[in-house]
């Protein structure tokens, strides 16, 4: 009886190719999405620059590559330099920033968050000079969410960062810290065309040189503000901003600051805005714990041993001349009853028996410390009636 047993079926060969031939499509599909990626970077890039150049502010690279194949790109430019123009109030004059390389990463999965990395050190010209400024870090970086629309959150990074002025070989040090960090949001319910920005500022072990003694010493600062009165994210010069909110009826509200200095503690609060001239306006509620060790680098007790230039006497006492310190002593009769005579027994613990006698005692973490406004009067800066700095106008 023959056998009545169905040969088996053969399966069709294509089918085994199918698997291998949509990889095959795919990895074409992905590998032309990213070079078309890869060459709008340039475009991009070179539209951004130009939008950037009309507020003043121009950059260029030496060198752009673009790698970081497949699932990323990676923009490279090196000899990166920025030209300021018009950035500032008063005389324009135009400086250049130069460093090695800026290093932009991109996820192609993430193509709204960008982030930086920056090469040291920098430095900083005037144009066609050699350079004044040099930058150092050990690590810089900084990180953009919400592109290619009006980002929702910024931020920058810096690890030891040190500012020195140069003098052919010789350098300077101008200012220091062992950690800086800047963080900008949009605020809850803050829209494109009336943007409210958040800021937090963190510096860690941080000294500025040649500007005020109270700041030459290491200090820790938190601060957070809120800036409103911006009509939009749109570049523009720095002056033109400032003018566009003084226009608009803005103003910086710092919602906490807190510097710590040694055994000095100082939180602050308030609100500042700016006048019509550029100027800062406002006040700061502040408490202070060791403030007897902020008052020596005033200069008060050295100005009375010394004599008093007009101008460090312009600076704790505006109004008062050098011809007659009495003046000096009556100014402060009138201020705080009795407080001319402890000042000429006494300086320094004059001056801060005046300012205590202007605010009240209170605790501030667990240790005794004043209370007491400090005021912005068209830019000049106020602790009770001594004048402790100026601030140049903003536009």
């Amino acid at each position: 009886m023959p056998d009545m047993t169905p040969a088996p079926r053969r399966r069709p060969l294509w089918r085994l190719f199918i698997m291998p031939a949509l990889l095959v499509v795919a990895a074409a599909a992905w590998s032309g999405f990213w070079f078309y990626a890869a060459s709008e970077v340039g475009v991009r890039a070179d539209a951004w620059a130009a939008q950037e150049a009309k507020s003043g502010r121009v950059y260029a690279c030496a060198r752009r590559t673009v790698a970081g194949f497949p699932f990323r790109l990676e923009v490279s430019c090196d000899d990166a330099s920025v030209s300021l123009v018009s950035q500032t109030a008063g005389a324009q004059v135009p400086f250049t920033a130069r460093l090695g390389e800026i290093l932009v990463i991109a996820q192609i999965y993430q193509p709204q968050l960008l982030i930086a990395e920056f090469k040291a050190p920098a430095t900083l010209s005037d144009r066609g000079q050699p350079p004044s400024m040099k930058v150092n870090w050990t690590l810089g970086r900084s990180s953009v969410n919400g592109l290619p629309g009006p980002p929702q959150r910024a931020s920058v990074e810096f690890e030891n960062p040190s500012l020195n002025r140069v003098n052919g070989p010789v350098e300077t040090p101008l200012a220091r810290a062992s950690h800086i960090e800047l963080h900008g949001r949009l605020a809850d319910g803050s829209t494109n065309e009336h943007p409210v920005i958040e800021t937090a500022l963190q510096i860690r072990d941080g000294s500025v040189q040649e500007v005020h003694p109270v700041l030459a010493a290491s200090f820790d600062a938190d601060i957070q503000t809120k800036l409103t009165g911006l009509k939009d994210l749109s570049p523009k010069p720095w002056p033109e901003r400032f003018r566009e909110l003084q226009a608009a009826g803005g103003h910086v509200e710092i919602e906490r600051s807190r510097i710590q200095q040694g055994d000095l503690i100082s939180v602050a609060a308030g609100t500042l805005r700016l006048n019509e001239q550029g100027r800062i306006d406002g006040e700061l509620q502040m408490t202070v714990a060791g403030l007897e060790k902020v008052i020596p680098l005033l200069g008060i007790e050295k100005m009375l041993e010394e004599g008093v230039p007009q101008a460090t006497l312009d600076r704790v006492a505006p109004g008062v001349k050098t011809q007659d310190l009495n003046n000096l002593f009556g100014a402060l009769d009138r201020a705080i009853p009795g407080l001319g005579k402890v000042v000429k027994q006494n300086a320094n613990a004059g001056v801060t028996a005046g300012i205590n006698a202007l605010g009240k005692e209170t605790e501030l973490e667990g240790r005794k410390a004043r209370a007491f406004p400090m005021r912005f009067v068209d830019g000049a800066v106020f602790l009770g009636p001594l004048k402790v700095g100026q601030v140049p106008p903003l536009f």
